[in-house]
């Protein structure tokens, strides 16, 4: 196994794991999980707070059960992303703010990686050195 499919596998399984053991934990206390919602975004939100948290539970399992299945994992990996951005804009800046945007990044990393190639471009990219002469030059014509 290649060590890019590696990583792959392995970003994929702790980032599956993680959400299924966040699932599992807020499934034994919604109650607590609704604290971490700041109170501007707490009120916005039309149920109770626990009925919240075990909608988000259930989803948080729905993504964990996905990307350890590898199924689906580009769609689970961006539900994940948006996710993670919601809690990080709902519950604010705070000591696990760290955590959470490190799970974004690992999130949306995993959703770059698995995208299927129907909806990458295939173009070549040219990586080869800017000519830097030919650049100067264009520069130069363009002066009166």
């Amino acid at each position: 196994m290649s060590q890019h499919k590696a990583a792959y596998h392995v970003l994929r399984l702790t980032l599956g794991i993680t959400f299924l053991w966040i699932s599992v934990m807020i499934f034994q206390e919604p109650t607590f999980w609704s604290g971490f919602m700041d109170p501007w975004a707490a009120s916005l939100v039309p149920l109770d707070l626990e009925t919240l948290m075990k909608i988000t539970a259930g989803l948080d399992l729905l993504i964990g059960l996905l990307l350890v299945a590898n199924k689906g994992t580009w769609i689970a990996s961006l539900i994940a992303s948006v996710h993670l951005l919601v809690i990080l804009i709902t519950s604010g800046i705070d000591t696990v703010t760290v955590r959470d945007l490190g799970l974004l990044g690992a999130a949306v990393a995993l959703t770059l990686e698995s995208l299927p190639s129907a909806l990458v471009k295939n173009k070549k990219q040219d990586t080869s050195a800017p000519d830097l002469q030919a650049f100067a030059k264009a520069g130069q014509d363009e002066n009166p």
